[in-house]
């Protein structure tokens, strides 16, 4: 099975990495869009909602983004050569009242689709079009049957089988679009990992990603919270790789101990350079992490397009200006991607035919 999680996609876009080596800002290859901050499910790890975990601090709850705005938004993506977009939230992208006209935009520009979605919505029509136009969904989740899912999310206690069906009835469309499912990984349900694995690999999901929930930015709580439960989770995710992975079913395991994610020794975040993230706020944020705060603000598009805030100097400096060391003392999605970043534009040209 190819590997959809690779930390190596960069490499493909030379033309991206040789304007990093040459000290230039690239038009980014892949932009995160966050068309509403609207939400159904009321999550209660949401990164955007817990007040201790210090991001979202400026978002509100209420922006959308306008339609006339979206449409510049997909012209200049496709004027920048923009190859691939995530609709994410915020909120749930699923919601935001203008979603069709924004995903077939973005498949008649050519332009790949990503959509992270709590999946209550994958269905119907809008299901059919996305199973046609989009690459990816990733479906998020944590409980493991309707009441758990109910308190974790405030929803009621039938959403859990509904979303399962949703991904059962998208599935047997047989698009070419690829169904994951995040797996959010916290106390509550570290014993039921393996019985929900079963349970997506029984309804035809193909990849589910495990990951630690984040509780807070401090490294040494993130850890201790984790590290209760750490022996659990890891023969839960044995007894998946041994009695359940194989042609067909794969997981990604990202449950791991936090060590420098959350404390950086290098002083430029050159993956904000090639990913970038566009709120429903109509700003433009150097990541997923950082998104809707002071410290990830970079500039806005709202009274002008998005390729001229991109390109203006006020966003170029802001990028160039970021220190990982000093600013990003944080859990950090795109850590271990910077630090093979770091090691590439290290490299001594007067060596590297040496490999």
């Amino acid at each position: 099975m190819s590997e959809v999680y690779s930390q190596l996609k960069m490499f493909h876009f030379s033309d991206r990495l040789r304007s990093l080596e040459q000290g230039k800002i690239p038009f980014p290859v892949h932009v995160r869009v966050k068309p509403t901050n609207v939400c159904n499910h009321n999550c209660w790890f949401c990164a955007y909602r817990k007040d201790n975990l210090e991001l979202g601090e400026n978002m509100k709850v209420r922006d959308t983004l306008p339609v006339e705005k979206m449409r510049e938004l997909v012209e200049d993506f496709s004027v920048m050569k923009v190859k691939a977009v995530t609709l994410s939230g915020g909120g749930e992208p699923l919601i935001y009242s203008h979603v069709e006209e924004f995903l077939e935009r973005l498949h008649m520009a050519g332009i790949k689709i990503g959509i992270l979605t709590n999946g209550s919505r994958l269905s119907g029509d809008l299901a059919e079009r996305i199973s046609k136009w989009v690459t990816w969904v990733r479906i998020s989740m944590d409980g493991w049957d309707g009441i758990s899912y109910a308190r974790s999310r405030s929803t009621s206690e039938k959403e859990f089988d509904r979303i399962f069906a949703n991904i059962s009835a998208f599935l047997e469309k047989r698009g070419p679009c690829l169904l994951s499912v995040s797996y959010i990984v916290d106390a509550e349900n570290v014993f039921r990992l393996y019985e929900v694995c079963a349970r997506l690999k029984n309804a035809g999901v193909s990849v589910v990603k495990l990951s630690p929930v984040i509780v807070d930015t401090d490294r040494e709580r993130q850890n201790q919270y984790h590290d209760v439960i750490r022996a659990t989770a890891r023969e839960q995710i044995e007894k998946i790789r041994e009695n359940l992975c194989g042609p067909g079913f794969k997981i990604a395991d990202h449950y791991h101990r936090e060590n420098e994610s959350f404390q950086k020794n290098y002083h430029s975040c050159h993956f904000a350079k090639l990913l970038t993230v566009v709120g429903a706020d109509q700003n433009i944020y150097s990541c997923q992490d950082k998104a809707y705060t002071d410290g990830g603000y970079l500039g806005s598009w709202k009274e002008r397009r998005f390729i001229e805030a991109w390109s203006s100097s006020e966003v170029q400096d802001r990028l160039r200006g970021i220190d990982p060391n000093r600013h990003c003392r944080h859990h950090c999605v795109a850590h271990r991607k910077n630090l093979i970043l770091e090691d590439y534009l290290s490299s001594d040209p007067g060596h590297i035919d040496f490999i």
